[in-house]
């Protein structure tokens, strides 16, 4: 199973959004001291998830997501929930 995910950042204030095929390991790598934008915090917590068959399915979500560009559609989305 592949997922499309956003976290949420609570002292940056942030939302992140990706895809994955292990959403566990990837939320551990997330809040792990490492290179990136998601690498010098560790409070990430998972929002939202959507599951879908296909890596391809997961990554045409996460970039449709993106593309909205906007913390209002994605608070929405979260909140549909």
């Amino acid at each position: 199973m592949h997922h499309t995910y956003i976290l949420f950042s609570k002292s940056k204030n942030k939302y992140y959004i990706g895809s994955t095929s292990n959403l566990e390991e990837r939320i551990k790598k997330h809040n792990s001291n490492h290179k990136g934008f998601t690498g010098n915090t560790n409070d990430w917590k998972i929002v939202y998830s959507e599951n879908f068959g296909s890596t391809q399915e997961a990554r045409v979500r996460e970039n449709q997501i993106k593309k909205w560009k906007s913390r209002v559609m994605i608070e929405k989305l979260i909140n549909k929930v």
